[in-house]
């Protein structure tokens, strides 16, 4: 048994298929095989089970999963470490972000960081804010950052970027001449909802709440997934929303799009740096979370 051999079958086990590992770590399919037949040669039990095209761990798979994840995690901080006592900082940092993160605060921390790190190898995943959350408790990504404060006692998390959400509106919409409205007024119109985790859509619902409006009240029959979805619903006239100025800033400079202010409604919020409280950070994630803190210092004020 070797790192490596445990390497392909963390593959195999995340992929859920040979095949696709196969792929994601360059080798044949028979290759792949091989090694997962040697390593359960010598535990002398099946790891694996294919069933049909999906192929899952067995119980003893399961622990040698979990314990193969942490000597990888080990594997990755000691090259990582060593390289930073050398003055060659370079490695592998598996970061998420929720939607407007991934979308518009992430790739503007990535650049710049990648010029002063070129040797740092970054793999971004998006999701809503839970899908991050459970990447970070399952170990798959080292930071997340989202727009919801969460509320786990294996998460830890501290403010990031400030930020502002308004009431989006088609310029051609009835309210294209005001600058606020009312936050009553949204009840009587057609409202974009987000997903049940969004960050972004948890705020509104408890910026409502504790204004003392009924959020459940309101028309929400459309749902979509995305930020990017939303602002095409409202473009094409299939209702309005509350969301991310960061989000909309190129819409609205444009002219395809209105900004308005709600009254009675706090849709301040931030953007949260999120990690897991009981995992051991590599130094390359410690120099990116220091990186990002630098540069949003005043948003964190």
């Amino acid at each position: 048994m070797d790192l490596w051999q445990l390497h392909i079958f963390v593959s195999v086990v995340e992929n859920k298929s040979f095949s696709k590992a196969s792929e994601v770590i360059n080798l044949s399919q028979p290759t792949v095989s091989s090694h997962i037949k040697e390593l359960e040669d010598y535990f002398q039990c099946r790891l694996l089970d294919r069933l049909g095209k999906i192929t899952e761990p067995t119980k003893a798979g399961v622990i040698l999963y979990q314990y193969s994840k942490k000597l990888l995690t080990l594997r990755d901080q000691a090259e990582s470490a060593l390289h930073d006592f050398l003055g060659k900082t370079k490695g592998n940092l598996f970061i998420g972000g929720s939607t407007i993160p991934s979308g518009y605060i992430i790739p503007r921390l990535i650049g710049p960081f990648s010029k002063q790190f070129p040797d740092i190898r970054i793999e971004l995943a998006a999701g809503d804010t839970m899908q991050i959350v459970r990447e970070i408790k399952k170990g798959k990504i080292e930071l997340g950052i989202v727009g919801a404060k969460i509320d786990d006692p294996q998460i830890k998390q501290e403010k990031l970027v400030a930020d502002e959400m308004k009431l989006i509106i088609p310029l051609n919409h009835k309210w294209a001449k005001k600058t606020s409205v009312d936050c009553s007024k949204l009840f009587e119109e057609k409202f974009i909802a987000r997903e049940k985790g969004s960050g972004t859509w948890q705020s509104i619902l408890k910026s409502m709440d504790n204004a003392g409006f009924n959020s459940k009240k309101m028309n929400t029959s459309i749902t979509m997934g995305n930020t990017v979805s939303v602002i095409q619903g409202i473009l094409n006239h299939v209702g309005i929303s509350i969301l991310s100025t960061i989000a909309v800033q190129d819409d609205i400079d444009k002219g395809r799009l209105k900004a308005l202010s709600v009254k009675g409604l706090d849709l301040s919020r931030f953007f949260y740096l999120t990690l897991s409280k009981k995992r051991t950070l590599s130094p390359i994630c410690n120099k990116f979370i220091e990186f990002a803190r630098l540069a949003f210092l005043d948003d964190q004020k």
